[in-house]
């Protein structure tokens, strides 16, 4: 692979990674996953996709985020052609083909496996418990359920098992969906009538794979149809491999009998990697890429980004990508000025949950004291609920170290303001504006 090939692979997996973060990962997986970047010349992005079909709807319905997103990776404007590389049949969307439920084994990514899993003190015992359930699938841990932030390791876990049961016991069916897409295929399972055939698909596999259980979370129905699939597949000694952001008690508003359920087997966490663990994650990035990367940069990216490993990656690939893309040797300098979106603050004071109550209480126009009252009235449960959330966005505090200093409230109440303000700003510009104005003050602080 020639060193032009391997820093266009860098860069375009980086802008995968944001779009990723965009679009629900049935849609990802079906359209973008596959594509690649085969030329970058004079600001025009020349990218392969499988056939004529893809082409057309990458460029109907996908091209402007990709445009934007390309953008504002590189602060300067873009033009964007698609190609398609072959006639073949590309799975469609469910209302033009009929619905195919589930994504089997062969959609899995065939970078996430246990070699390229690297292993440190926050993930040891998770890896330990996913190796097993792979090697002895429904005998050792049954369930088993991984939960950790968003973008430790938890997907590749559990793509590196269904990789390990396809090689060792390839007459197993492997099924492996996300919680929204079990949900948007339950939800279209009724709609046209194929209720029979969605269950038949989730409840006559030999190991069920799901990813990001939460978003069950409130959805009535759907908990029940996932209920009775985890008994049926559960009484059947078949493997049941889950993760969430969460541990089971911490999802809010999830019933009781399937709370109990997920924790009938194993439960384990993933946390942030450590210093010594970044270390080597990066250098086995930059060795699986094939690229030259000096010690003192991968210092650096280890010593400024500790959140994740998908941001820890997603820096490596900036900045390789950036210096092929310029035609500038990397040092650190320039990492530093390349990454400055993503670097925290130098002499940032650090944000304590007593800031946050005197800034929203001032906000509003009320007293940090009503924070802790037992008041249910809107004018103090609301911004009540922003200082929750915000707290746990902004601070390191457990859920009932927050619920504590609000008048003693349990985590659930924590939980459910912290809910219920995310979805809000998503769909109230009002909320969104507020919170920005918040976040403003208190960094000012």
């Amino acid at each position: 692979m020639s060193p032009n090939t391997i820093y266009l692979n860098a860069f375009w997996e980086n802008i995968l990674e944001k779009l990723k973060s965009e679009l629900s990962k049935p849609s990802f997986e079906t359209w973008l996953s596959s594509t690649k970047l085969i030329d970058f010349s004079n600001n025009k992005l020349t990218i392969s996709v499988a056939n004529e079909f893809a082409k057309d709807w990458l460029e109907s319905r996908y091209s402007a985020l990709i445009k934007s997103t390309v953008q504002n990776y590189l602060n300067e404007p873009v033009t964007l052609r698609f190609i398609a590389e072959q006639d073949q049949t590309v799975e469609m969307p469910a209302e033009a083909q009929g619905m195919n439920f589930g994504v089997l084994s062969h959609s899995l990514n065939p970078k996430y496996t246990f070699d390229t899993f690297v292993i440190g003190n926050g993930n040891r015992f998770a890896h330990a418990a996913a190796l097993a359930v792979a090697e002895s699938p429904a005998k050792s841990y049954n369930p088993l359920f991984v939960y950790g932030g968003s973008g430790l390791g938890k997907t590749h876990l559990m793509h590196a098992i269904s990789h390990v049961i396809t090689k060792n016991f390839p007459s197993m069916k492997i099924l492996y969906v996300t919680g929204e897409q079990f949900t948007n295929e339950m939800i279209d399972s009724i709609r046209y009538e194929r209720q029979v055939e969605f269950r038949n698909t989730y409840r006559k596999i030999d190991v069920l794979l799901i990813d990001d259980i939460q978003f069950l979370a409130g959805k009535e129905g759907t908990q029940e149809e996932f209920f009775h699939t985890f008994n049926t597949l559960y009484e059947a000694n078949k493997q049941i491999i889950i993760s969430s952001d969460r541990p089971p008690k911490e999802i809010p508003t999830l019933e009781e009998r399937l709370r109990s359920r997920f924790e009938w087997g194993l439960t384990t966490d993933i946390n942030p990697p450590d210093y010594e663990t970044r270390i080597a994650i990066l250098r086995k990035k930059a060795q699986l890429e094939n690229i030259i990367v000096p010690d003192e940069i991968i210092i650096f990216i280890a010593s400024e980004i500790q959140s994740n490993i998908r941001e820890l990656e997603g820096a490596l690939s900036k900045i390789t990508a950036y210096c092929m893309l310029t035609n500038q040797p990397i040092t650190v300098h320039l990492a530093e000025e390349i990454l400055k979106d993503m670097l925290p603050q130098k002499n940032q004071k650090a944000i304590s949950l007593e800031i946050i109550q005197k800034v929203v209480a001032d906000h509003y126009k009320m007293s940090i004291q009503e924070f802790k009252q037992k008041k249910r009235t809107r004018t103090v449960a609301f911004p009540r609920q922003i200082a929750m959330y915000l707290c746990r966005e902004l601070t390191d505090l457990s859920l009932p170290q927050i619920g504590e200093k609000f008048g003693g409230r349990d985590h659930t109440t924590v939980i459910h303001a912290c809910d219920k303000i995310s979805e809000l700003r998503k769909r109230d510009p009002l909320v969104e504006k507020s919170i920005n104005d918040i976040l403003t003050k208190i960094k000012a602080n």
